[in-house]
């Protein structure tokens, strides 16, 4: 009389240990491969590969938010990076600054004044960009969103060329390069950290805003039916207005840091750093915020590794492999999920 209900006891002691099991893999496997990277690439390169990677995940945001809302692949977003960049390369200038600036307190102060004013000016770009260019054509097929995407890139391209020309243009650097942590024998600089705990906070930050609030909520309804969310009473036009918002602001930040980080800026920056942040969503799962930054990290490991490894040519054939392999298995991405077409 006893035997069925230990059965059962064991069976529903035994779901969540093999849950927990589960899951303690899953955490166990990276961690795992980011202790052999660090191994392998030394404090100094795995320190980079993490910035370069926040960079490439900060830009690949924007993307998969825009393409899991109403499925357009944005293409135009890499230059909304790159003028994100001149945006806060511009307001810099215009202060007076051109240099370091080795007073923390004004330091503060002016990057969260750069930071606060090149997202702002990008989120009300791309939703002027998503009024004018975009929601004409939401009911066309899908080729006709898609040229226009490619032809809003020229004129952000252009538009730049106009106002800086075509040459490489400086940046003022304004966090000191001679401020570093040391740890034994490498020296990691602060800005690193700097670039790192930004991007985590946004990307904290948005997943939050997603999950817990009421247009988060109405952004995930709008992505997994449109017409269903309206009859619910989400008012689409708003929803998406408000992605392309936070997508550009989050394209903006991402201009600051790569101006903070590299110290220079050109008109075709965004054509790379768009297309290997388009790679990184697609990598991770396009569609899935966590994927997309999970791809962008691991797009900045695979470059600086081959850099370390002395291939520097190779890593975009390498980007691309990975991503070839990686979709042969897996067609939805590291993070995503397949699902059905939209009725």
């Amino acid at each position: 009389m006893t035997a069925p209900p230990a059965t059962s006891d064991a069976g529903r002691a035994r779901m969540p240990a093999g849950r927990a099991a589960r899951l303690a893999l899953r955490l166990l496997i990276p961690v795992a491969l980011l202790v052999l990277l660090f191994a392998a690439m030394g404090t100094e390169q795995f320190v980079n590969a993490l910035t370069r990677g926040a960079i490439y995940a900060l830009i690949a945001l924007g993307y998969t938010m825009v393409y899991g809302i109403i499925e357009l692949i944005n293409f135009a977003h890499g230059d909304m990076f790159m003028v994100g960049a001149f945006v806060s390369l511009s307001f810099l200038v215009q202060l007076g600054f051109k240099g370091a600036i080795t007073d923390v307190g004004l330091l503060a102060l002016m990057l969260v004044a750069a930071f606060v004013f090149s997202m702002l000016v990008m989120g009300l770009i791309g939703v002027t960009i998503e009024r004018l260019a975009y929601k004409p054509l939401r009911a066309a097929p899908r080729l006709a969103p898609l040229i226009t995407a490619i032809g809003v890139s020229f004129i952000l391209q252009n538009a730049v060329q106009l106002f800086y020309g075509p040459f490489q243009t400086n940046s003022p650097k304004i966090f000191p390069d001679t401020w570093f942590i040391e740890l034994g024998t490498a020296r990691i600089p602060i800005l690193s950290g700097f670039i790192l705990a930004v991007a985590v906070v946004l990307m904290v930050g948005l997943q939050l805003f997603i999950g817990r609030t009421r247009l988060g909520r109405a952004m995930r309804s709008t992505a997994l039916d449109r017409d269903a969310a309206a009859l619910m009473g989400v008012n689409i036009n708003r929803t998406i207005a408000i992605t392309f918002l936070i997508g550009s602001a989050l394209a903006g930040a991402a201009g600051v840091v790569n101006g903070l980080q590299y110290g220079v800026s050109r008109f075709d920056d965004g054509f790379q750093a768009g297309l290997k942040a388009f790679t990184a969503a697609v990598l991770g799962g396009i569609g899935n915020t966590m994927g997309a930054a999970l791809g962008g990290f691991i797009i900045g490991f695979i470059e600086v590794g081959a850099t370390t490894m002395g291939y520097t040519r190779w890593g975009p054939a390498i980007v691309f492999g990975v991503l070839v392999i990686v979709l042969v298995f897996r067609p939805s991405g590291l993070l995503g999920q397949q699902l059905a077409d939209r009725a």
